[in-house]
């Protein structure tokens, strides 16, 4: 009798009923006898995990098959000496310069067929046989070398996997991996709609990546190539996995996600995952910094089906945007606890020891320029204990939100094609409107796949989906036929998985489930224009618009060529907006047709800069604000923060939070 799979270790294998805090650590850039100042300051601060090792491929293996791991060992046995986990990195993601010299063909090529050379990171080519062997290499001799060590808490593969190739050993794959697709040329021709301008393909030769063009490029052959580098960079991800887990079958494997960078498939990434972590740096000077917080947040916990780990954020400023600025004393507090209130197991930040030198010595440390004496240092210190003091009580626990905001990497890349509608209509940007909606209307939100089991929720919105499966679709019109409430913007529904316009402008499915008797016509609006209806001005799109006999009109257009015609309309429980209200109405209207679900917000009567949020048992309460507020919180509850007991209000200064126990 075979014996059934044993579960994989998760983030709770690591944290044993403690948060994760620290960052990553690059003590190479240093000499040794700063380590032992390190790990000095590191108990100080509280930091009990480091992530070891992302960027160390050419001090581990300065020549080809040379290994120098001493260094390692001595670190690794400081840093378990003093009680630090350590976080292991596989270094493959900044191949040394030996690698590029001996083996050009690791270099990946933009579309232009231009050689992106070494000396930054990330120069190597998903698809490239020979950047995958020594990768394989350099990570079995670490995983062989350390797998029994008892620092060695959890595996960390990569670093951002973000790199694109068009050179030709990723044509050559790209062409094996459409094959794998389409079985045969006819059924590529077919899925491409090669009658188009000529493009027929009559011998495999022929297929190429989507390279530079005079003119606009084949909208599929785009797309098959955006899955395509998702998936070669997945198989880089999953082979290494695999290299480690034979080592230590016990021990739990992650890599780094970038918050919604549209080159990487993260729903199916977070399958091959047994821990799922985010890079996260909202602009400090952003009013909405904290919301775009949250939707990455309320992402990565829904992709992770629980705790997730916060893999890295920034103490200050960063170096990469025109001005970087610093974080405001308590803004670096303020978001920490907002990551734990959604979820987080683990907050770490790039990095521990600010760099002197190199592309980031401006990028923030835990330990900045101006040392332990800093006010960086001394905040990090101050979060390192409120998150040990809270440990006991949020780790491992997780809440399930009445409403899912529904997102596809596919539907994304398929509606950003070059010869689209409007250029203003943008997938990411949309994502963002709907979810900051919900987040000022302080409602709870997890995100899920358009193909995913939407029962467990009383409210789905899509914010616009432009391209669905027919599986997808008959799980919308599942979800509302077995009782749920579907809310969708518009352009959703309108192709299929190959791109293709569905017949009537939109999947015949939805028109029914929403009323819609005939799409006439799409009305891109120019940028800052509006569209008037009855109730609220719309922006950024409209469509003319036929209801079904039995479908209602919420809002009707007033003036113009869509006079009279629907804006909002509705059948049952099914709602389609065919413009987007400007933000304050799109909030209103779904704070309404939340709370006909019976869905509401976590407490009644917020300021507008106070988040509250539920997580267990806790309620945390974060002010994104400046000036004192009062926050009314019924009843008695103990302030885990400060120990305090609190009775029926609570009163929270600049940056201020409170995590509220019963």
């Amino acid at each position: 009798m075979s014996r059934a799979p044993q579960p994989r270790p998760g983030l709770g294998t690591v944290t044993r009923g403690r948060i994760l805090f620290g960052g990553d650590y690059n003590p190479e850039q240093w000499p040794e006898e700063t380590w032992r100042e390190d790990v000095r300051l590191m108990r100080d601060a509280g930091v009990n995990s480091v992530t070891v090792g992302v960027f160390s491929w050419a001090r581990i293996e300065p020549r080809p098959d040379a290994r120098e791991f001493g260094w390692l060992d001595r670190l690794m046995e400081l840093l378990h000496d003093h009680g630090v986990g350590v976080v292991l990195a596989t270094p493959t993601s900044a191949p040394p310069p030996w690698l590029g010299r001996l083996h050009p063909e690791t270099l990946p090529r933009d579309e232009d067929g231009r050689v992106e050379w070494w000396g930054g990171r990330q120069h190597f080519s998903h698809s490239s046989a020979a950047y995958r062997r020594r990768a394989a290499a350099v990570t079995e001799d670490l995983a062989a070398r350390y797998a029994d060590h008892p620092a060695l808490t959890l595996w960390h593969i990569n670093n951002e996997y973000c790199t694109y190739d068009w050179g030709d050993e990723a044509a050559a794959r790209f062409r094996t991996w459409l094959r794998a697709r389409y079985g045969d040329l006819d059924g590529l021709n077919s899925a491409w709609g090669t009658a188009f301008w000529s493009q027929g393909y009559g011998e495999w030769a022929e297929v190429m990546p989507p390279r530079h063009a005079h003119y606009l490029k084949n909208p599929t052959q785009v797309l098959d190539f955006k899955r395509f580098t998702s998936d070669m960079l997945l198989e880089c991800y999953t082979a290494e996995r695999d290299i480690v887990r034979g080592h230590t079958p016990h021990l739990p494997v992650t890599t780094n996600f970038m918050p919604l960078w549209a080159g990487q498939d993260a729903w199916r990434w977070a399958e091959e995952e047994d821990v799922v972590s985010v890079d996260l740096y909202p602009d400090p000077r952003d009013p909405y910094g904290a919301q775009h917080g949250a939707l990455v947040q309320d992402m990565t916990r829904s992709q992770a089906r629980g705790p997730w780990m916060l893999m890295e954020q920034a103490a200050g400023p960063v170096n990469w945007r025109g001005v970087n600025h610093p974080k405001p004393r308590g803004l670096n507090r303020l978001w920490s606890l907002q990551a734990v209130a959604r979820g987080a197991d683990a907050v770490c930040y790039f990095q521990w020891r600010q760099s002197r030198q190199g592309a980031e010595k401006f990028h923030s440390g835990m330990l900045g320029h101006a040392g332990e004496e800093g006010r960086t240092f001394q905040e990090v210190k101050q979060i390192g204990a409120e998150l040990a003091s809270l440990s006991p009580y949020v780790t491992d626990r997780h809440n399930i939100a009445d409403i899912a905001v529904l997102h596809d990497w596919h539907a994304w890349w398929a509606g950003a094609h070059e010869g689209r509608l409007s250029t203003h209509v943008d997938h990411a940007d949309l994502l963002t409107t709907w979810h900051r909606a919900l987040w000022r209307a302080h409602l709870a939100t997890d995100f899920a796949h358009p193909e995913h089991d939407l029962s467990a929720y009383r409210l789905v919105v899509v914010p616009q989906l432009y391209a669905l499966t027919d599986r997808a679709v008959d799980n919308l019109v599942g979800y509302v036929r077995g009782g749920g409430i579907l809310v969708s913007g518009f352009l959703t529904g309108v192709a299929d998985r190959d791109d293709r316009i569905r017949p009537g402008g939109m999947d015949a499915r939805l028109r029914t489930l929403f009323g819609i008797r005939v799409l006439h016509e799409w009305w891109p609006l120019d940028a800052g224009e509006t569209v008037a209806t009855d109730t609220f001005d719309g922006t950024l799109w409209s469509e003319e618009i036929d209801p079904a006999p039995d479908a209602v009109a919420e809002a009707v257009y007033r003036g113009g060529e869509l006079d009279g015609l629907p804006a909002v309309l509705r059948r049952g429980r099914a709602w389609y907006l065919s413009t987007l209200p400007a933000p304050d109405a799109l909030r209103t209207l779904l704070t309404g047709i939340a709370e006909s679900a019976g869905i509401h917000p976590v407490l009644a009567g917020l300021p507008a800069e106070v988040e509250a949020v539920r997580r267990g048992d806790l309620l945390f309460l974060l002010h994104h604000g400046r000036e004192p507020v009062t926050v009314e919180v019924p009843g008695s509850h103990r302030d885990l923060l400060t120990g305090a007991v609190v009775t029926d209000r609570v009163t929270l200064g600049r940056y201020g939070a409170a995590v509220l126990a019963p």
